[in-house]
């Protein structure tokens, strides 16, 4: 029986280091919204897609209160960052680096550059500074890698760094490196509002009735005080704030939120589409009154004749 254990935490394993080459065909949608914090509404009817295209189109990020960032594969499966305007209807490529990837596309605090993980022409997975201006990328943290996602708090950065197991670290400073927790899932988002980086924290499971749910916690990078803010819905691995009380998951087409208090997700609604199933990654913008959604194509089986 040991090799069995062995060989599922070797999958488990080979599928955490792939996240990132994973090609799953992926489109954005967009729905309008109203309200804020707990009195957010979705208006479902609304929703439509953004992109919609066989290749990746996925980690969509607010950078103002007009546009959106994300990340998206060309036929080759090379990925570039694409900006799109809500101002213009335009989308235009930020990157075009046909020997590197760039993923998780966000702006910097200071808004003078966007951050990318990029995947190096050797397989490295680091995290990276594009000027916003258009001048030559800076890598971050040299030697900390292989890194899958991030946030950053006063201008350094929380990361996720891959490994047996996975780790999130804190970049304090030159040679700094604090290790705030391990075997954490791949969301890491600073809480609104606070110094809290929080996380999915993979110790805490719990078995429910529709699948496993993750917890959630925070780590202060202040006071060094760690919180449970409950678990995530059962099967899901993506969350965002919307406020700084206030959690956005989803599951299949639905989404749900909760106050991190409570321990019940509430259903804001349902996405209708014969298209496209099951949400993963959310972006909200409270100045534009919409969320995105990254949504799975339903891939149809060509039967051969």
């Amino acid at each position: 029986s040991m090799r069995i254990i062995y060989f599922t935490f070797f999958l488990g394993m080979l599928f955490q280091c792939s996240l990132l080459h994973a090609q799953v065909s992926t489109d954005l949608w967009v729905l309008d919204t109203e309200g804020k914090g707990g009195q957010l509404k979705l208006l479902p009817h609304t929703a439509k897609p953004l992109t919609n295209r066989p290749e990746y189109d996925n980690q969509p990020s607010f950078i103002n209160d007009s546009e959106l960032i994300f990340s998206a594969a060309d036929e080759k499966g090379n990925h570039d960052l694409i900006l799109y305007s809500f101002r213009t209807g335009r989308f235009t490529n930020l990157t075009q680096t046909p020997d590197r990837s760039e993923y998780s596309p966000s702006l910097t605090e200071c808004g003078s550059y966007f951050s990318s993980i990029v995947v190096e022409p050797d397989g490295t997975q680091r995290l990276w500074l594009y000027p916003v201006t258009g001048e030559a990328p800076e890598l971050l943290y040299d030697d900390i890698f292989p890194v899958g996602y991030y946030d950053f708090y006063e201008g350094k950065a929380a990361l996720f760094v891959l490994g047996e197991p996975n780790s999130l670290v804190f970049v304090r400073g030159k040679g700094k490196v604090d290790t705030l927790d391990t075997d954490i899932g791949r969301t890491v988002k600073k809480r609104p509002n606070t110094a809290e980086i929080s996380y999915l924290d993979r110790k805490k499971i719990i078995e429910t009735d529709q699948g496993k749910a993750v917890g959630i916690a925070s780590f202060n990078l202040k006071t060094g005080v760690r919180k449970d803010y409950g678990f995530a819905v059962p099967g899901s691995q993506d969350f965002i704030w919307i406020a700084k009380n206030h959690l956005l998951m989803a599951k299949g087409n639905e989404v749900f939120t909760k106050h991190i208090q409570e321990n019940n997700w509430q259903s804001l609604g349902k996405i209708e589409s014969s298209s496209h199933q099951g949400i993963t990654r959310m972006a909200y913008s409270p100045d534009l009154n919409k969320l995105i959604l990254v949504l799975n194509r339903i891939q149809i089986e060509k039967n051969e004749p």
